[in-house]
């Protein structure tokens, strides 16, 4: 029904007279070319209860094609790629390889990941087909080659004043390369963006976006019906609230608000945000009572800049995560996430966060260089190593540098080094990669 659904709509776009004008070939003539070259290396080494060093090297990127808008209408495509270059001697293995940069069983492969209509009107914006999707709680989660990409329609309004009106139906997903890294589904990839059933949308294949969550168990539902409303009516203060009903599933509500204000030479901002999530109809994923709340306080100076944050998750007994957050969509909106640690959703934790950045620019180098460490107080009743609490920590860097001689170029160095993962595992990584977008 779905793929009927698009297909029709396709058609009655392609036979209206909207694309059938005369200047139709101009659509294509004038239409642009973009995309993106990655590389991308990584190096992991465990030590504590695993000890061993993997690391993997891959290439790939993107490149699409969108038409001119004809009375508002256009229509695009992107194809995505990750291919592996062999640094190892025998077969690809977790032991030597990072799982991360590729397909499920360390594919390579390519696929069609963008395919689209897009309509702007004079306040509103629809965009139909395979899509990137970035909100809240259903994203790309672009940390490795690929991201995950969404089979959605999405319509944007902006003709209330200072206000922005989503609506979206998100029908499947693909899941991008990162979700790999969990070489098993289970309560912690539940929680860190990517669900019980993400080997069904790996590789390319777009799946049912219940299917993701909760494997054959969520197969075959309505998708997820979004509502969203952004407002920045009053200076400084951005406030939004999203509503995702994922059918047959749960009822996410996200809220967030930020204000900036100045003080002195400081440039302040105070933000919060809350997710609330429960059952709804059948309830496949049985009992959902979750709430997460968190904020964070800034303030930048010149060319420095710092937060810190701090976030607090429920708890219960009895539902499928025991009152953690369940995200497995790939939205990590968290404002004390750590490059890799995403234990702030874990039930019964108490996480804080600080960073500090620094732009090099004005010195005359495009550099910035970010600093972060986070902590992660976790309960008893946390649904990863239920029954077991203990503290984990990240620390770790991201530095960004933009070569002046070669526009588009991007060069990032980034690290991390978690402590008590889980008891008693740490790892040090390392990732070198090179962006260059046309």
């Amino acid at each position: 029904m779905r793929k009927l659904t698009f297909s029709m709509v396709a058609i009655a776009l392609l036979s209206s007279d909207v694309v059938a004008a005369d200047n139709f070939g101009e659509a294509f003539e004038e239409g642009k070319v973009s995309g993106q070259l990655r590389t991308f290396y990584i190096d992991r080494s465990y030590d504590g209860t695993t000890v061993n060093n993997r690391n993997s090297l891959a290439t790939g990127g993107n490149l699409g094609f969108e038409t001119a808008a004809v009375r508002g209408l256009s229509a695009g495509i992107k194809f995505y790629s990750t291919n592996a270059i062999d640094i190892h001697a025998g077969p690809m293995s977790t032991r030597n390889d990072d799982p991360s940069l590729f397909g499920d069983g360390f594919a390579s492969y390519s696929m069609l990941g963008e395919a689209y209509f897009n309509f702007k009107g004079e306040n509103t914006n629809v965009k139909i087909g395979r899509q990137k999707l970035d909100t809240p709680l259903a994203g790309s989660d672009d940390a490795r080659m690929l991201p995950n990409l969404f089979e959605a329609a999405v319509v944007s309004n902006t003709g209330l004043e200072d206000t922005t009106l989503i609506g979206a139906h998100v029908t499947r997903e693909s899941v991008g390369t990162f979700g790999n890294v969990y070489t098993t589904a289970g309560e912690l990839s539940l929680q860190s963006g990517y669900g019980l059933g993400y080997k069904s949308g790996t590789n390319g294949n777009f799946s049912d976006v219940g299917a993701i969550a909760l494997g054959a168990t969520g197969a075959d539902t309505l998708g997820a019906t979004v509502g969203a409303v952004i407002y920045k009516g009053i200076d400084g203060l951005t406030l939004q609230a999203w509503d995702y009903y994922v059918h047959d599933i749960l009822n996410a509500v996200y809220l967030q608000g930020d204000y900036g204000f100045g003080l002195g030479s400081l440039k302040m901002k105070v933000s919060g945000q809350a997710i609330s999530q429960s059952e709804v109809g059948d309830k496949l994923a049985e009992e959902v009572d979750s709430k997460y709340v968190a904020a964070k306080l800034g303030t930048s100076i010149g060319d420095l800049s710092a937060y810190a944050a701090y976030s607090t998750t429920g708890s219960n007994n009895g539902s499928l995560s025991n009152g953690g957050i369940i995200t497995p969509w790939g939205g990590i909106p968290a404002f004390t996430q750590g490059m890799v640690t995403r234990h702030m959703f874990f039930a019964d934790t108490d996480t804080t966060k600080v960073a500090g950045t620094y732009n090099f620019k004005d010195l005359g180098a495009d550099v910035k260089a970010t600093a972060y460490y986070t902590s992660f107080d976790i309960g008893a009743k946390n649904s990863y190593k239920n029954g077991q609490a203990w503290t984990a920590k990240e620390s770790g860097f991201d530095i960004q540098y933009n070569p002046a001689n070669i526009k588009n170029l991007n060069l990032r160095v980034r690290a991390n080094y978690p402590t008590d993962f889980a008891p008693g595992l740490d790892w040090s990584e390392y990732r070198l990669i090179a962006n260059y977008n046309f």
